[in-house]
């Protein structure tokens, strides 16, 4: 069993698909149908399967996932035996954009700078999406803001807790009641749906039996930002990522009698017997950089 096969399989898991998978990894397609023919030979299985021209993991491949993980990590932690404390490789890392633009930015540069031979890959999505990323391995690294989080596969620290508040434009109503007086008539501009504190809002709504708001869908939270500025209604969003806009006086805070769960920064890395000295070291500096709670460290080791 050659490990250039599993890492073949490895990546049409994450990609899912044998033309993605040829892409990242410079094979041809044919090469990779043979590389997953061999290793079904050995095993004795087929390893996927189509179902309506979708690609989909056999029970066999299902498996086979986590032992080709554990063997892949330990062949690389033999190829770093040598240099293991050396912090070089890919690391490729997940965060909403909330985090990225609020915490992260200052974080990114002090690692880079620090290890110039490690790439780093940073993409953004919803907080759901880049758990999703995490288990299936197209990430190392995924960060999130969501209330409380018990991720069965992956180590996971608590950050800090992120101040939400409601922001309306400097001219806007003092109290969130004078939102809920006109109803029909207040837009909430928001985030795509899947981000961890719109649902959280909207959940809020239905409990407590506040009728839905118009509503308005945008694709960054500058966009927001701007849009709740020109007074076209209100957005529900961490208060880091207002907290300059507020001080200079172009968003106003809007009171309010609501009570929020509270929501937190996380950090996730999956579960493996060996991590690379690239995911310690980023670990340690974010856990250094962003005021904690009581979380040890001893699970980076």
């Amino acid at each position: 069993m050659e490990i250039r096969h599993l890492v073949t399989f490895q990546t049409i898991v994450e990609i899912g698909s044998y033309t993605g998978a040829a892409s990242q990894l410079g094979y041809t397609q044919s090469t990779i149908t043979t590389h997953i023919q061999s290793l079904e030979e050995e095993i004795g299985g087929e390893l996927f399967t189509y179902e309506k021209r979708h690609l989909k993991l056999t029970p066999l491949g299902r498996e086979l996932i986590p032992l080709a993980e554990d063997l892949l990590a330990t062949h690389d932690q033999i190829k770093s035996i040598q240099s293991n404390q050396e912090v070089k490789g890919i690391l490729r890392v997940a965060a909403p954009e909330s985090l990225t633009i609020s915490r992260l930015s200052p974080i990114i540069r002090e690692y880079t700078s620090k290890y110039p031979q490690v790439r780093f890959i940073l993409t953004n999505g919803t907080c759901e999406q880049n758990q999703v990323d995490l288990i299936s391995g197209r990430v190392d690294v995924a960060l999130m803001v969501y209330p409380e989080l018990h991720p069965e596969k992956c180590n996971h620290y608590e950050l800090v807790e992120e101040k939400m508040v409601l922001v309306c434009s400097k001219d806007g109503p003092e109290h969130f009641d004078d939102y809920k007086l006109e109803n029909n008539r207040t837009i909430f501009i928001t985030n795509e749906e899947g981000c961890s504190y719109r649902t959280m809002f909207e959940r809020y709504l239905v409990k407590h039996d506040i009728p839905p708001f118009q509503t308005t869908q945008l694709w960054s939270i500058e966009a927001i930002k701007q849009t709740v500025m020109s007074g076209l209604g209100f957005s529900f969003l961490p208060y880091i990522t207002v907290k300059e806009d507020v001080e200079r006086g172009k968003l106003h805070t809007v009171n309010h009698s609501e009570t929020f769960d509270p929501i937190y920064s996380h950090m996730l890395i999956k579960k493996k017997k060996w991590l690379s000295p690239a995911v310690q070291a980023f670990a340690e500096l974010v856990i250094k950089s962003i005021p904690s709670t009581d979380n040890d460290l001893e699970w980076i080791h």
